[in-house]
């Protein structure tokens, strides 16, 4: 007969797979084949994944921090049964490598997405970008201009900072930036729940699949470096990156763009939005009021029908 601490041992094992379970759910939302770029010693992780025979177009998906191309995961469902849907992950993001001892700055992200857009030979690419994937993928862009024809930009910035919130300024505090972002993840966690306007935060299985690479102090490295290449004056170099990037804006000012903002946002305020409005007056712009930083979370049905009617109306380019 089956004593009483073994039962209980059996519910202990059973409740500890429920949980690992519950915790590896986000991969059935996130069911793409893995590629690797080679860049040097790092592999960068991308998805590639297209179902047409002839694709219209490729949308390069570039996110931002503290997220990876999880983010993107209805875009890629959605869209790649007409488009060729590449997401990418920055060194030290997502499933990408995480080097300790890395150029984590934006020129280097730059240089990296260039390198990408090369190997694959993209064409006609349509730029989907947010939070820092939109300095990152509009400097690229800026680079390499012959191999884009439009832009979608979600809650983003492409200018040095007009304001830094005080809960990101903690973040770089020394020391206690240092551990709170890395030893305690509190700037992927705390995401879970200021960037988004869903009552208590993301559902638990989408959490779990933003911080799901996160889940050590190395892999958070990348994590606190975006925050301290966030530039506090022109004395830091990204600075100048940022302001060269600003500068070619209003030569994009007659493409196809569509700017979708979660008006919510605390960080990507609607003064980054009326910035980018400044440099392209002529862009579609749609402005959901109960959307948050996260606003492919907040509002996923809309954002899919938004961009959806944008490429139509604007692809084959």
């Amino acid at each position: 007969m089956k004593s009483d601490a073994f039962e209980a041992t059996q519910q202990t094992v059973a409740d500890s797979r429920a949980v690992a379970d519950k915790r590896q759910a986000w991969k059935k939302d996130y069911d793409f084949q893995s590629k690797y770029l080679s860049l040097g010693s790092v592999q960068m992780h991308y998805v590639d994944q297209c179902a047409a025979a002839e694709p219209v177009a490729p949308i390069l998906m570039v996110h931002g921090n503290p997220t990876w191309s999880f983010l993107y995961r209805r875009q890629i469902e959605q869209f790649s049964h007409r488009y060729r849907t590449i997401a990418v992950d920055h060194v030290g993001c997502g499933l990408s490598d995480k080097p300790v001892d890395y150029s984590y700055c934006l020129e280097t992200h730059i240089a990296n997405l260039c390198a990408l857009i090369d190997e694959l030979n993209l064409e006609k690419i349509v730029l989907m970008a947010h939070d820092w994937g939109g300095a990152i993928g509009l400097g690229a862009l800026l680079k390499r201009r012959e191999r884009f024809k439009s832009i979608v930009l979600f809650n983003t910035g492409a200018f040095p900072p007009p304001y830094i919130p005080l809960r990101i300024r903690a973040c770089r505090w020394p020391l206690i930036g240092k551990v709170g972002v890395q030893g305690f993840n509190m700037f992927a966690k705390a995401a879970i729940t200021m960037a988004t306007e869903q009552p208590g935060g993301l559902p638990s299985e989408i959490a779990e699949g933003f911080l799901a690479p996160y889940d050590t102090w190395a892999n958070r490295m990348a994590i606190y470096q975006f925050v301290k290449d966030i530039p506090l004056s022109e004395r830091h170099p990204t600075w100048s990156v940022l302001s060269e990037i600003e500068k070619g804006l209003d030569s994009l000012s007659d493409w196809p763009i569509q700017l979708i903002w979660g008006m919510k946002d605390w960080c990507f305020r609607p003064e980054c939005l009326r910035r980018f409005q400044q440099h392209w007056p002529q862009a579609r712009v749609e402005e959901i009021g109960t959307a948050g930083h996260y606003v492919l979370e907040d509002a996923p049905d809309q954002v899919l029908d938004i961009v959806n009617q944008f490429l139509q109306e604007t692809a084959p380019l």
